[in-house]
């Protein structure tokens, strides 16, 4: 029996719209996971194609990504129109055109994603495999670079490692069994002293004082909590601070949000098991902003002129309890 799923035919659909002459373009919404499999789908296509790229559209401060790309020798660059214009083929990894506006202006030829559906198939894509199934977009790549016999170098299985285990926290989050089969694959070839040093450089020194600030600002909302930051120097903080609070005993899901720039930040976490947290953003949000994730984490954005004035942190608590400021008790 096969160690991983049969996909030779789903991947010689993927191979085909390769050309020599062509020069294509990995775009991502740069983190673990993406960067991963940035660094995969290149090593596939590699040679098949004059050259690949990979472009990330967030600027990339969080000091794990930022020791992830320089460990791991991550060729990233920050997606820019003079970048694209010297690409002919696009492909959108662990993300979907509709989840940011910055996708909206690049024709992408292949969507490989573990997020949910969208609600209409993306006209552009000749080669689409999304499977919400999955808790990590690192396991589908794992399972391509097996079926095309090739086996990842150090550096590559240890961004795919460190891809499942950062989109899973470490097998926290809801994850299928191929999720388990892939880690335990890479282990063989992954340099665990790696993973040591890229995620002992989470947290910023200058961060902390974002903690106080949560603690400070901190609510109970049933069996979540709720916190806003104010504005913040970089929105990775917000997550940091989101998945924090979920170790806090008898907390079921949090809401942790803030000011980036022009824009409302707002990040979702939950235990995986009472609610779906993609669902709650896309409900509460996505009909003034970009909002939805998966049913353990999600992501909300919406810019600051929609809330014409309105104080950005009451807006937050109003969608929370939906209207009933009484549901809300400071701790």
């Amino acid at each position: 029996m096969a160690y991983f799923k049969q996909l030779e035919d789903r991947l010689q659909e993927l191979l085909s719209l390769c050309k020599k002459d062509e020069r294509w373009l990995v775009v991502v919404n740069a983190d673990p996971d993406s960067l991963a499999c940035a660094m995969a789908f290149k090593r596939i296509i590699g040679r098949r194609v004059d050259a690949v790229g990979i472009a990330h559209i967030n600027e990339v401060k969080r000091l794990d990504n930022l020791a992830m790309i320089h460990y791991l020798r991550i060729p990233a660059q920050r997606m820019i129109p003079t970048l694209v214009a010297q690409y002919d083929k696009f492909a959108i990894i662990d993300s979907q055109p509709h989840h940011h506006p910055d996708f909206e202006d690049v024709k992408f030829s292949v969507v490989i994603d573990h997020h949910p559906l969208p609600p209409e198939p993306y006209p552009h894509a000749e080669f689409t495999d999304i499977r919400p199934e999955y808790g990590s977009n690192s396991t589908m790549l794992t399972e391509y670079l097996y079926n095309l016999k090739i086996r990842p170098a150090k550096f590559l299985a240890t961004a795919l490692l460190y891809g499942i285990k950062t989109d899973t926290q470490s097998f926290e989050r809801p994850f299928i069994d191929d999720d388990v089969k892939a880690f335990r694959y890479l282990t063989k070839y992954a340099d665990m002293d790696l993973i040591k040093r890229i995620t002992r450089s989470e947290i910023h020194p200058d961060w902390l004082r974002y903690f106080s600030r949560a603690f400070y600002n901190l609510r109970r909302i049933g069996p979540g909590l709720y916190s806003h930051l104010g504005k913040v120097e970089n929105p990775d903080t917000l997550v940091i601070l989101a998945d924090f609070f979920m170790r806090v005993h008898g907390v079921s899901w949090d809401v942790v949000s803030g000011i980036y720039q022009d824009t409302l930040v707002v990040i979702f976490r939950g235990d995986g098991m009472r609610k779906d947290m993609g669902l709650m953003a896309a409900k509460l949000f996505s009909d003034i902003g970009s909002a939805g994730g998966h049913k353990a984490a999600a992501r909300a954005e919406i810019k600051l002129e929609v809330l014409e004035g309105a104080d950005p942190e009451s807006f937050v608590v109003k969608k929370l309890t939906k209207g009933k400021r009484k549901a809300i008790k400071r701790i």
